[in-house]
């Protein structure tokens, strides 16, 4: 079963997102808290959205969290999806794709006419799950990224 999150599923996101930081061997560099992702999905002006897979007893198995893009060349907005995490002991049992699912389900009621994510060039299992459904990387664009230094140097110009 997929669901939005609500505020009291704060602790159990921040939790996934820990765990997906691990997966992806980058532990340190998940420094969000709780508060944080409080603020970001349920604050006054809520920056992100999430959704999340739940087994039959009600117990969260993974999580969706994603953002409104916008497309200058198409004129709508699409979703942008930050993070997909599902549990390791129960990948394979559909959730990913429940997840996914909902989100396509979300662009198509409102007119949104993208869904797209980055992945880890490393992480063949993911690209082969995405690419089976229908999901096709975008090889002719890099993602770039400012951050720290190289961000505050920038920006304090």
């Amino acid at each position: 079963m997929i669901r939005s999150a609500v505020v009291s599923d704060v602790p159990v996101i921040h939790a996934m997102i820990r765990e997906l930081a691990e997966y992806e061997k980058v532990p340190h560099e998940a420094r969000a808290t709780e508060e944080q992702l409080r603020e970001a999905l349920f604050g006054e002006r809520p920056a992100a959205f999430a959704h999340l897979a739940v087994t039959e007893e009600g117990e969260a198995v993974g999580f969706s969290l994603w953002f409104l893009s916008f497309s200058t060349w198409r004129g709508v907005h699409g979703i942008y999806l930050e993070d997909l995490y599902v549990r390791p002991g129960v990948r394979g049992g559909g959730h990913g794709k429940a997840l996914l699912r909902e989100l396509a389900r979300i662009c198509v009621e409102r007119g949104y006419e993208r869904l797209e994510w980055s992945v880890l060039k490393w992480n063949e299992p993911t690209i082969a799950f995405y690419e089976a459904l229908g999901a096709r990387p975008q090889d002719e664009w890099s993602v770039y990224r400012l951050t720290e230094g190289a961000l505050a140097e920038l920006g304090g110009e």
